[in-house]
């Protein structure tokens, strides 16, 4: 570890932390219908849509009808997704000719990409024509982005109104999430990425002969387009297969830096909205302190395990000492450009939000640097967390610490102003049950299933089960990043993962506007002696403790099957 690289380290969050009131503020505006300065621009283009669509865009929906809109909405975008990718070999812009995706693959991709999740069981840039990477995936980097926002804003209102039915309008949030914040971002952010050298054209893949002679075919395409809203929108999934990795994605250390921003941006300043709406901005803070916690610890873990290297690398003769032509440390599967702090800290960013982009390979980390993502992801993505996503997701930790505050001093808890009764406490409950009912399900079986389980690994032993375990961790948590070492591209793991997002995504959403609706309707209750404060370094403390504890509790054996004694094996000097 470096001077450097923690100055680093303490830019990002410096960054992330300037811009969480400015973004948070304007998010505020947008969806309170308050003036911004790209009303006079994006106002007649949202009546033009609310007219065509027949849209009643004051007609507000109870949260019943708001997450059935959700579910329509999404199940429609998935069912022409998957179309799309059947039949993009008879469709236009298709210069390389891809023929048309496979069912189980199609299915697995419409279902990733819908949730927000953009796992990727295939190459893109050998799979996937460019309309359907924007007409298809594209599309659904914004749309799906713009679902979780809305979300998120729904249960802001349940938290902040009193005495009401209603949640707000699911597709005029979704509207104004798409072309207020997302839209602008994008194309400000895609102008940037071709500055940078981030490929954004239409042509055919180019042929060139390399210094030994032999043909290489140079991918490129409509890049810098997608890979901005991937990053903003959490979305994660690369045009390249070496996703953030490939240097026409990501190809300066300077746009590795506002990938990495884009990532928290959205889901930071969401937190400060979260405070504006609900009149209680040190709510806001005091959840992201939380967050920003449990995010520097990981990529302290991270960034210390990797930069002490692997004994087993030393004892082969290896050189893993710092210096002035090497940076020290476990390099493999690390680009150069970026080093082991830029890395450690992507790999912790990325897992620590619903975002699966990564430059670096997390199936060459140390086991203590790959527990750190894989853990993340098993913290249900609060940490930030996906757009909309993580401050939903919070939401339900929230109200669990309050819960339990309220046990220690034996009265009703309270939420800013709102009895927690036993309906909030069992919608919170399920939402953690389901997550980790379905990541160690499926985990359980693939790991005693040679016939469609064990035998897409590469590696035996604890590794092979961290592979199966992060795929299934990274479907339920909408993330979409790979460990790596496993063959995802089969039968069994495009459909069980393909479930697994789905129910990761929906069956998060759910729960939480069930409670946003409950809370909404009822009366505001004063604050007493025995009201437990939710904006003092006291409730972040427990916010932190409870995440910690609740993630730890349900996936600390197998963890401890995977990681943990693979990391004492490699203590051991014993190869795995």
């Amino acid at each position: 570890m470096t001077t450097n690289g923690w100055l680093q380290i303490a830019c990002f969050l410096l960054a992330i932390l300037a811009v969480t009131p400015l973004l948070g503020a304007y998010m505020t505006r947008v969806f309170t219908r308050q003036h911004t300065w790209l009303d006079p621009l994006l106002g007649p283009t949202e009546r033009f849509i609310y007219r065509v669509t027949g849209v009643d865009g004051r007609r507000e929906m109870r949260w019943t009808e708001y997450a059935v809109a959700v579910l329509l909405f999404s199940g429609v975008s998935m069912l022409v997704l998957y179309a799309l990718q059947r039949l993009q070999g008879v469709l236009p812009w298709n210069p390389q000719r891809f023929g048309g995706v496979a069912p189980a693959l199609a299915f697995n991709t419409a279902a990733s990409f819908a949730t927000n999740t953009n796992w990727q069981a295939y190459a893109g840039e050998s799979t996937m024509s460019y309309l359907t990477q924007m007409a298809g995936l594209a599309y659904q980097n914004f749309v799906s982005a713009a679902t979780g926002i809305a979300v998120a804003i729904a249960v802001i209102r349940g938290i902040a109104q009193r005495e009401r039915e209603t949640l707000g309008n699911f597709w005029v949030d979704l509207v104004r999430a798409t072309l207020w914040v997302l839209l602008p971002i994008a194309i400000v952010g895609a102008l940037f990425l071709v500055s940078q050298g981030v490929v954004q054209n239409l042509r055919p893949y180019d042929t060139a002969r390399t210094v030994e002679g032999a043909t290489q075919v140079i991918a490129q395409g409509p890049v810098a387009s997608q890979e901005i809203i991937k990053q903003f929108g959490t979305n994660g999934g690369g045009f390249f297969n070496a996703n953030s990795a490939h240097p026409f994605e990501n190809p300066t250390p300077l746009t590795n830096f506002v990938e990495m921003l884009g990532i928290f941006a959205i889901s930071a300043g969401l937190t400060y909205t979260l405070g504006s709406m609900t009149g209680s901005r040190r709510h806001g803070w005091a959840i992201w302190a939380a967050m920003a916690v449990l995010c520097l610890a990981g990529v302290t873990v991270t960034y210390w395990a990797e930069a002490h290297g692997n004994p087993l690398l030393s004892a082969a003769g290896a050189d893993q000492t710092p210096g002035i032509g090497s940076s020290g440390g476990n390099m493999e599967g690390k680009e150069v450009r970026f080093g082991i702090a830029n890395t450690a800290l992507f790999s912790t960013v990325t897992t620590d939000a619903s975002c699966g982009a990564i430059n670096g390979w997390f199936d060459s980390f140390t086991p203590v640097g790959g527990l750190v993502p894989l853990a993340n992801l098993q913290l249900s993505e609060v940490v930030f967390g996906g757009v909309g996503a993580g401050l939903y997701g919070v939401v339900v930790y929230v109200v669990l610490s309050v819960f339990i505050a309220g046990l220690m001093v034996g009265r009703t808890p309270e939420y800013l102003g709102k009895k927690i009764q036993a309906f909030e406490v069992q919608m919170a409950m399920l939402t953690v049950l389901v997550f980790s009912l379905v990541i160690l399900t499926f985990t359980a079986v693939a790991s005693v299933s040679p016939g469609v389980g064990t035998s897409s690994i590469l590696n035996p032993g604890p590794h092979g089960l961290s592979e199966i375990l992060y795929a299934y961790s990274s479907g339920a948590a909408n993330n979409g990043s790979a460990f790596g070492g496993l063959n995802a591209n089969t039968p069994w793991y495009n459909t069980t993962i393909g479930l697994t997002m789905l129910v990761g995504r929906f069956f998060m959403i759910i729960p939480p506007l069930a409670m946003a609706g409950s809370l909404s309707r009822k009366k505001p209750v004063p604050p007493s002696l025995g009201t437990f404060p939710v904006t003092t370094p006291l409730f972040t403390a427990l916010l932190v403790g409870v995440i910690v504890i609740v993630g730890a509790l349900t996936f600390f054996p197998a963890l401890s099957l995977g990681p943990i004694v693979e990391h004492f094996l490699m203590q051991s000097g014993r190869v795995f």
